[in-house]
């Protein structure tokens, strides 16, 4: 077993490898939400220490590595996908830490290795130099619910949590009639690119997602333009947005994020988008679609939105401190 260290996020793909795999079982942390965070980490490295585990068995992994990379060339020729972010990685990764300084930490473990989870939790409480720890888990992760418990972490019950929605690509419902003058379509320019990060600003009240972050994580693994639409005002500004990311060896794909400019609210906007990136997945060849948002009833207004689109609950998170 070895451990390799990072400043920030930059072993993204090995961390990708085992969200993929692990996926199918626990139905959280698809690789796109990954890349999703890594581009709100742009220019933040030093407050967000990595770290991943990997077994030691070379001759396998170096023909899995093969393997994985000669998928990834074909599949970037036929469909324009970005080249992986950072250094490869090497052997298999078993589990990884991503702790966000002071102590907000996101991780996975492999459950074949379920003592793995207490090496990382040791690593991040060290990082956190005797800090508090946060720590969010889906119920589909017990091998990590049961760590935390080990190690003293309790839940807490009653404050805010995610739920995990999900639905088959088949039978999608009629694309519902824009408003006059609007229309879906792919980010076109530089400029719709701004209007994107900008219309993401304005729907979270986030400072977070720039021009530049939004345009670099355009150019990062598993980014498709087809999967992250827009729709376009008839003044030409983007009103609302679904961002989709799809992982085609499970043909599985999660919206992250879906927002609509608070001056554009109310018209449809967003229901009409999301089925449009729903469409996309499954022209793609996709089977399932997932989406994470607030389960609890202080934010209910996603949650009605994609229950309106045919998702149902399969998980929900649980906070650890």
């Amino acid at each position: 077993m070895q451990r390799h260290e990072y400043t920030g996020p930059v072993a993204l793909r090995a961390m990708q490898s085992l969200s993929s795999r692990l996926f199918p079982d626990t139905g959280y942390r698809h690789i796109g939400d990954l890349t999703w965070a890594w581009c709100l980490a742009l220019d933040r490295e030093d407050e967000n220490p990595t770290a991943v585990w990997t077994d030691g068995d070379e001759n396998r992994d170096a023909n899995t590595d093969k393997n994985r990379d000669e998928r990834t060339d074909k599949n970037g020729d036929e469909n324009g996908e970005a080249p992986a972010a950072g250094p490869s990685v090497p052997h298999r990764p078993l589990a990884w830490a991503w702790l966000e300084l002071p102590g907000s930490l996101q991780f996975q473990v492999d459950p074949a290795y379920p003592g793995l989870a207490d090496e990382v939790l040791a690593w991040a409480a060290g990082r956190a130099a005797g800090g508090a720890l946060s720590v969010e888990v889906a119920e589909t992760e017990p091998h990590l619910m049961a760590a935390l418990e080990r190690h003293g972490h309790t839940r807490t019950d009653g404050g805010p949590f995610m739920v995990g929605l999900g639905r088959s690509l088949a039978d999608l419902p009629a694309a519902p009639r824009l408003p006059d003058g609007y229309r879906i379509r792919a980010q076109r320019s530089r400029a719709e690119v701004a209007g994107r990060a900008a219309a993401h600003r304005a729907a979270f009240g986030s400072t977070r997602v720039t021009t530049e972050r939004h345009a670099r994580m355009r150019e990062t693994w598993p980014y498709r333009a087809e999967f992250d639409l827009v729709v376009v005002s008839p003044a030409g500004e983007v009103a609302a947005y679904c961002q989709g990311w799809y992982d085609a060896a499970l043909g599985i794909g999660v919206f992250e994020p879906v927002g609509t400019h608070p001056e554009h609210r109310r018209r449809g906007l967003a229901r009409a988008v999301c089925l449009a990136v729903l469409r996309a997945f499954a022209e793609a060849g996709g089977r399932r679609a997932v989406v994470y948002c607030r389960g609890d009833a202080a934010y209910p207004a996603p949650k009605r939105l994609y229950e309106s689109l045919g998702f149902t609950a399969y998980t929900r998170t649980h906070t650890y401190v």
